[in-house]
């Protein structure tokens, strides 16, 4: 119904911002990447939105970029997973991360978002598997499933996954995994 909003940023109150639309402030809930994204109070903004209409309220979510919306909606198709959700996970992790951990199939970055538990996370993984990464945004494929245990090693021993593709990206292709692993924990080390 309301696709998009351009305007002045009226409000910044995370997670909540208004736009102010020709005299007519619209409340938008936005995830915190959009959010840090945002101009100043006072300043032009365009915003994607997706419209949610329950029982007990209309709530409009906003979004910076396309893949950001494209991604929530399909959070949103997942039984269990709601709006405020889907919208922690995009708070939580980029569209590219989101796509990287699906088709790594790592859980583990999953539940470090506040409210996705061990079982939303393996549903998240099960149901997304070919939708997030495939249609959004280019995926962030590993070149071999030795390279995705040495990633998860890294990330397990408390590394960013930042640090630890970073880590990765300098490794020969055809590394074994326990070799690996030390590699990249003296390129880390340094």
């Amino acid at each position: 119904m309301i696709g998009k909003l351009t305007g002045t940023l009226a409000e910044r109150n995370p997670p909540q911002v208004v736009v102010d639309c020709n005299g007519v402030g619209y409340e938008v809930d936005v995830p915190m990447s959009t959010f840090y994204n945002l101009p100043q109070a006072g300043e032009r903004v365009s915003l994607l939105t997706h419209f949610v209409v329950r029982e007990d309220a209309q709530v409009l979510f906003g979004f910076g970029t396309a893949e950001e919306r494209a991604a929530f909606r399909q959070l949103i198709k997942i039984s269990g997973v709601g709006p405020r959700t889907a919208l922690g996970v995009l708070s939580g992790m980029s569209v590219a991360e989101l796509a990287q951990a699906i088709t790594l199939q790592e859980t583990g970055r999953l539940v470090k978002i506040p409210g996705i538990g061990k079982k939303t996370a393996e549903r998240l993984l099960l149901e997304l598997k070919g939708k997030i990464g495939a249609d959004i945004g280019a995926p962030v494929h590993a070149a071999s499933d030795s390279q995705a245990d040495i990633l998860q090693a890294l990330v397990a021993l408390g590394y960013s996954d930042r640090e630890a593709a970073a880590a990765l990206k300098a490794l020969p292709k055809d590394v074994a995994v326990g070799e690996g692993i030390k590699l990249a924990l003296k390129a880390l080390a340094k």
